[in-house]
Protein backbone atom coordinates (compact mmCIF):
# COMPACT_ATOMS: atom_id res chain seq x y z
CA UNK A 1 0.00 0.00 0.00
CA UNK A 2 1.37 3.43 -1.25
CA UNK A 3 -0.93 5.70 0.23
CA UNK A 4 -3.77 5.07 3.31
CA UNK A 5 -6.97 6.14 0.86
CA UNK A 6 -8.67 7.81 3.87
CA UNK A 7 -6.17 9.67 4.99
CA UNK A 8 -6.57 13.25 5.31
CA UNK A 9 -10.36 13.14 4.76
CA UNK A 10 -11.12 10.82 8.17
CA UNK A 11 -9.91 11.93 11.46
CA UNK A 12 -9.27 8.86 12.63
CA UNK A 13 -5.73 8.53 11.72
CA UNK A 14 -2.66 11.85 12.51
CA UNK A 15 -0.12 10.23 10.43
CA UNK A 16 -0.19 8.40 7.39
CA UNK A 17 1.30 5.32 8.35
CA UNK A 18 2.30 4.27 5.02
CA UNK A 19 4.13 7.24 4.57
CA UNK A 20 7.91 6.47 4.48
CA UNK A 21 9.27 8.91 6.88
CA UNK A 22 6.02 7.75 9.59
CA UNK A 23 8.40 5.80 12.14
CA UNK A 24 10.30 8.80 12.19
CA UNK A 25 7.58 11.20 12.58
CA UNK A 26 6.30 9.36 15.72
CA UNK A 27 9.17 8.75 17.48
CA UNK A 28 9.78 12.56 17.77
CA UNK A 29 6.51 12.23 19.86
CA UNK A 30 8.95 10.60 22.51
CA UNK A 31 11.59 13.45 22.38
CA UNK A 32 10.62 14.41 26.23
CA UNK A 33 11.23 10.74 27.77
CA UNK A 34 14.46 9.48 29.11
CA UNK A 35 16.93 7.47 26.39
CA UNK A 36 14.85 4.23 24.54
CA UNK A 37 16.42 1.42 25.68
CA UNK A 38 15.21 -0.92 23.10
CA UNK A 39 14.22 0.05 19.74
CA UNK A 40 10.29 0.72 18.82
CA UNK A 41 8.20 -2.29 17.88
CA UNK A 42 6.43 -1.66 15.42
CA UNK A 43 2.54 -3.24 14.39
CA UNK A 44 1.54 -4.18 11.19
CA UNK A 45 -1.52 -2.24 9.34
CA UNK A 46 -4.67 -4.60 9.29
CA UNK A 47 -4.58 -5.86 12.71
CA UNK A 48 -6.72 -3.70 14.38
CA UNK A 49 -9.45 -5.92 16.32
CA UNK A 50 -11.54 -3.23 17.67
CA UNK A 51 -13.05 0.26 17.10
CA UNK A 52 -14.89 2.77 17.97
CA UNK A 53 -17.42 3.85 15.27
CA UNK A 54 -19.72 7.25 14.99
CA UNK A 55 -23.29 7.28 13.89
CA UNK A 56 -26.09 10.26 13.38
CA UNK A 57 -28.64 10.95 10.45
CA UNK A 58 -28.51 7.87 9.81
CA UNK A 59 -24.01 7.44 8.79
CA UNK A 60 -22.09 5.27 10.23
CA UNK A 61 -17.96 5.83 10.02
CA UNK A 62 -15.44 7.34 11.15
CA UNK A 63 -15.49 11.35 11.97
CA UNK A 64 -14.24 13.49 9.09
CA UNK A 65 -11.01 15.23 10.50
CA UNK A 66 -11.83 18.24 12.80
CA UNK A 67 -15.04 17.90 11.98
CA UNK A 68 -18.65 16.20 13.47
CA UNK A 69 -19.33 15.09 9.60
CA UNK A 70 -19.04 11.24 9.47
CA UNK A 71 -16.93 9.61 6.92
CA UNK A 72 -18.97 6.34 5.24
CA UNK A 73 -16.24 3.60 4.63
CA UNK A 74 -16.84 0.15 3.39
CA UNK A 75 -13.19 -0.85 5.11
CA UNK A 76 -9.90 0.42 6.66
CA UNK A 77 -6.55 -0.68 6.35
CA UNK A 78 -5.85 -0.27 9.97
CA UNK A 79 -8.54 -3.08 10.70
CA UNK A 80 -8.34 -6.62 10.89
CA UNK A 81 -10.50 -8.85 8.67
CA UNK A 82 -12.78 -9.78 10.08
CA UNK A 83 -14.23 -6.00 10.64
CA UNK A 84 -13.94 -5.38 7.76
CA UNK A 85 -15.57 -8.13 6.08
CA UNK A 86 -19.15 -6.76 8.26
CA UNK A 87 -18.29 -3.63 8.35
CA UNK A 88 -20.40 -2.61 5.06
CA UNK A 89 -23.43 -4.78 6.64
CA UNK A 90 -23.33 -2.91 9.80
CA UNK A 91 -22.84 0.55 8.23
CA UNK A 92 -26.04 -0.31 6.36
CA UNK A 93 -28.12 -0.75 9.31
CA UNK A 94 -30.92 1.98 10.26
CA UNK A 95 -29.31 3.83 12.26
CA UNK A 96 -31.58 5.96 14.39
CA UNK A 97 -30.06 9.04 16.81
CA UNK A 98 -26.22 9.70 17.42
CA UNK A 99 -24.02 8.09 19.22
CA UNK A 100 -20.98 5.81 18.67
CA UNK A 101 -20.46 2.06 18.45
CA UNK A 102 -17.64 -0.20 19.60
CA UNK A 103 -16.89 -3.30 17.08
CA UNK A 104 -14.58 -5.79 18.62
CA UNK A 105 -13.38 -9.38 17.71
CA UNK A 106 -13.91 -11.83 19.93
CA UNK A 107 -12.11 -15.26 19.50
CA UNK A 108 -15.97 -16.61 19.14
CA UNK A 109 -17.47 -13.51 16.43
CA UNK A 110 -18.14 -9.93 16.47
CA UNK A 111 -19.27 -8.06 19.74
CA UNK A 112 -21.06 -4.69 19.00
CA UNK A 113 -21.22 -2.07 22.10
CA UNK A 114 -23.15 1.12 21.54
CA UNK A 115 -23.81 4.06 23.32
CA UNK A 116 -26.21 6.74 22.61
CA UNK A 117 -28.21 9.55 24.07
CA UNK A 118 -30.90 7.60 22.55
CA UNK A 119 -32.46 5.64 25.31
CA UNK A 120 -34.02 2.84 22.79
CA UNK A 121 -33.61 1.12 19.71
CA UNK A 122 -35.87 1.09 16.92
CA UNK A 123 -38.03 -2.26 16.16
CA UNK A 124 -36.56 -1.91 12.88
CA UNK A 125 -32.87 -1.81 14.05
CA UNK A 126 -33.44 -4.92 16.01
CA UNK A 127 -34.69 -6.76 13.47
CA UNK A 128 -31.97 -5.61 10.70
CA UNK A 129 -29.06 -6.64 12.91
CA UNK A 130 -30.36 -9.76 13.68
CA UNK A 131 -29.83 -10.30 10.26
CA UNK A 132 -25.84 -8.50 10.52
CA UNK A 133 -23.17 -11.39 11.36
CA UNK A 134 -22.44 -10.65 14.93
CA UNK A 135 -22.65 -12.88 18.00
CA UNK A 136 -24.09 -9.88 20.19
CA UNK A 137 -25.75 -6.22 19.77
CA UNK A 138 -26.17 -4.20 22.80
CA UNK A 139 -27.61 -0.28 22.94
CA UNK A 140 -27.05 1.61 25.95
CA UNK A 141 -26.54 -1.91 28.18
CA UNK A 142 -29.79 -3.49 26.58
CA UNK A 143 -29.27 -6.66 24.84
CA UNK A 144 -30.49 -6.19 20.82
CA UNK A 145 -28.99 -9.49 19.99
CA UNK A 146 -27.09 -12.25 21.52
CA UNK A 147 -26.63 -15.42 20.07
CA UNK A 148 -23.51 -17.05 22.34
CA UNK A 149 -21.45 -15.50 24.83
CA UNK A 150 -18.40 -13.38 23.45
CA UNK A 151 -14.97 -14.82 24.94
CA UNK A 152 -11.18 -13.47 24.63
CA UNK A 153 -8.04 -15.84 25.21
CA UNK A 154 -5.20 -14.82 27.29
CA UNK A 155 -2.58 -16.79 26.25
CA UNK A 156 -4.91 -19.81 26.38
CA UNK A 157 -6.98 -18.71 29.07
CA UNK A 158 -10.43 -17.64 28.23
CA UNK A 159 -12.67 -15.64 29.80
CA UNK A 160 -16.21 -14.11 28.92
CA UNK A 161 -15.68 -10.60 27.43
CA UNK A 162 -18.17 -8.08 29.39
CA UNK A 163 -19.59 -5.57 26.61
CA UNK A 164 -16.85 -2.72 26.54
CA UNK A 165 -14.46 -3.94 28.42
CA UNK A 166 -10.44 -2.70 27.47
CA UNK A 167 -8.66 -4.60 24.98
CA UNK A 168 -5.96 -4.20 23.76
CA UNK A 169 -6.14 -2.69 20.20
CA UNK A 170 -4.45 -5.73 18.64
CA UNK A 171 -3.43 -9.44 19.38
CA UNK A 172 0.39 -8.88 18.14
CA UNK A 173 1.31 -6.50 20.15
CA UNK A 174 -1.01 -7.88 23.16
CA UNK A 175 1.04 -11.16 22.76
CA UNK A 176 4.48 -9.05 22.27
CA UNK A 177 3.86 -6.86 25.72
CA UNK A 178 2.51 -9.77 27.75
CA UNK A 179 5.93 -12.26 27.16
CA UNK A 180 8.16 -8.52 27.60
CA UNK A 181 5.85 -8.77 30.94
CA UNK A 182 6.58 -12.53 32.01
CA UNK A 183 10.19 -12.44 30.82
CA UNK A 184 10.99 -9.17 33.07
CA UNK A 185 8.87 -10.77 36.48
CA UNK A 186 11.11 -14.14 36.08
CA UNK A 187 12.48 -15.00 39.85
CA UNK A 188 9.73 -12.83 41.37
CA UNK A 189 7.64 -14.82 44.13
CA UNK A 190 4.94 -13.08 44.54
CA UNK A 191 3.04 -10.65 41.61
CA UNK A 192 0.37 -8.38 41.93
CA UNK A 193 -1.08 -7.11 38.52
CA UNK A 194 -2.73 -3.81 39.01
CA UNK A 195 -5.29 -2.26 36.91
CA UNK A 196 -5.55 -6.01 35.77
CA UNK A 197 -8.64 -6.02 32.76
CA UNK A 198 -9.50 -9.13 32.21
CA UNK A 199 -6.23 -11.27 33.08
CA UNK A 200 -4.18 -10.40 29.97
CA UNK A 201 -1.08 -10.54 32.67
CA UNK A 202 -2.70 -12.17 35.72
CA UNK A 203 -2.65 -15.26 34.52
CA UNK A 204 0.81 -16.29 32.68
CA UNK A 205 2.26 -14.47 35.91
CA UNK A 206 -0.32 -16.61 38.25
CA UNK A 207 -0.59 -12.88 39.85
CA UNK A 208 -3.25 -11.27 42.19
CA UNK A 209 -5.52 -9.18 40.24
CA UNK A 210 -6.67 -5.72 41.24
CA UNK A 211 -8.78 -3.59 39.30
CA UNK A 212 -13.12 -2.20 38.99
CA UNK A 213 -14.19 -4.83 36.66
CA UNK A 214 -13.01 -8.18 35.29
CA UNK A 215 -10.82 -9.96 36.88
CA UNK A 216 -9.57 -10.18 40.13
CA UNK A 217 -9.82 -8.16 43.12
CA UNK A 218 -12.75 -5.16 42.44
CA UNK A 219 -10.63 -2.07 43.80
CA UNK A 220 -10.62 1.35 42.35
CA UNK A 221 -7.11 2.47 42.57
CA UNK A 222 -7.52 5.87 41.44
CA UNK A 223 -9.69 6.15 44.74
CA UNK A 224 -8.33 3.23 46.36
CA UNK A 225 -4.56 2.15 45.76
CA UNK A 226 -3.01 -0.63 46.95
CA UNK A 227 -1.56 0.33 50.11
CA UNK A 228 2.00 0.01 51.59
CA UNK A 229 1.05 -2.29 54.16
CA UNK A 230 -1.17 -4.29 51.29
CA UNK A 231 1.97 -4.29 49.18
CA UNK A 232 4.30 -5.92 52.08
CA UNK A 233 3.53 -9.52 50.22
CA UNK A 234 4.96 -9.02 46.94
CA UNK A 235 8.40 -8.85 45.63
CA UNK A 236 6.68 -7.37 41.99
CA UNK A 237 4.11 -5.17 40.91
CA UNK A 238 2.69 -4.92 37.20
CA UNK A 239 0.67 -1.80 36.23
CA UNK A 240 -0.85 -1.03 33.19
CA UNK A 241 -3.46 2.13 33.90
CA UNK A 242 -5.43 3.97 31.83
CA UNK A 243 -4.43 6.63 29.79
CA UNK A 244 -5.12 8.89 33.22
CA UNK A 245 -1.73 7.03 34.59
CA UNK A 246 -1.36 5.77 38.07
CA UNK A 247 -0.27 8.88 40.39
CA UNK A 248 -1.90 7.89 43.51
CA UNK A 249 -0.59 3.76 43.33
CA UNK A 250 2.67 5.24 42.40
CA UNK A 251 2.26 7.33 46.06
CA UNK A 252 1.96 4.45 47.65
CA UNK A 253 4.82 2.00 45.68
CA UNK A 254 7.30 4.77 46.55
CA UNK A 255 6.97 4.09 50.21
CA UNK A 256 7.12 -0.02 49.77
CA UNK A 257 9.76 -2.70 49.68
CA UNK A 258 8.57 -3.30 46.11
CA UNK A 259 12.29 -4.89 44.53
CA UNK A 260 10.65 -4.22 40.87
CA UNK A 261 7.64 -2.67 38.87
CA UNK A 262 6.57 -3.48 35.49
CA UNK A 263 4.52 -0.10 34.36
CA UNK A 264 2.68 0.10 30.90
CA UNK A 265 1.60 3.09 30.04
CA UNK A 266 -0.58 4.19 26.76
CA UNK A 267 0.01 7.62 27.35
CA UNK A 268 3.98 9.27 27.78
CA UNK A 269 2.45 12.61 29.42
CA UNK A 270 1.03 10.65 32.62
CA UNK A 271 3.95 7.88 32.26
CA UNK A 272 6.70 10.82 32.59
CA UNK A 273 4.74 12.43 35.16
CA UNK A 274 4.66 8.93 37.36
CA UNK A 275 7.98 8.33 35.92
CA UNK A 276 9.45 11.47 38.57
CA UNK A 277 7.44 10.31 41.27
CA UNK A 278 8.69 6.82 41.42
CA UNK A 279 12.30 8.08 40.92
CA UNK A 280 11.81 10.97 42.98
CA UNK A 281 15.10 10.73 45.77
CA UNK A 282 16.14 7.69 43.88
CA UNK A 283 13.47 5.21 45.27
CA UNK A 284 13.48 3.60 41.71
CA UNK A 285 15.30 3.58 39.07
CA UNK A 286 14.35 3.34 35.33
CA UNK A 287 16.09 0.51 33.73
CA UNK A 288 14.10 -0.41 30.35
CA UNK A 289 12.29 1.40 28.73
CA UNK A 290 10.62 0.32 25.13
CA UNK A 291 7.90 1.90 22.94
CA UNK A 292 5.10 -0.64 21.08
CA UNK A 293 3.42 1.32 18.11
CA UNK A 294 0.04 -0.78 18.54
CA UNK A 295 -2.20 2.50 18.04
CA UNK A 296 -0.87 2.74 14.58
CA UNK A 297 -1.58 6.15 12.90
CA UNK A 298 -2.17 7.84 15.96
CA UNK A 299 -0.08 10.28 18.11
CA UNK A 300 -0.88 7.03 20.61
CA UNK A 301 2.33 5.11 22.24
CA UNK A 302 2.54 2.06 24.07
CA UNK A 303 5.96 2.27 26.21
CA UNK A 304 6.59 -1.06 28.54
CA UNK A 305 9.20 -0.35 31.35
CA UNK A 306 10.88 -1.66 34.76
CA UNK A 307 11.62 0.54 37.39
CA UNK A 308 14.16 -1.41 40.10
CA UNK A 309 15.38 -0.52 43.78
Amino acid sequence: MKKCPFFGICGGCKFDFTAPDYHEKKLKLLSELPALTKEAFWTEPFSRRRADFAFSDGKFGFFQAHSKNIIVLDSCPLLCPQINAVLPSISRLPWNGTGSCLVTVCDNGIDLTITSPTPYFSTEFKNAVAKVDVIRASWNGKIVKQTTTPVISFAGHTVEYPAGAFLQPTVPSEDYIRNLVIEAAKGSKKVADLFCGLGNFSFALKADGFDICGYGVKRDLFKKPVTEGMLKQYDCVVMDPPRAGAMSQCKELIKSDVKKIIYISCNPETFKRDLEILTKKGSYKLTELQPIDQFIGSTHWELFSIFTK
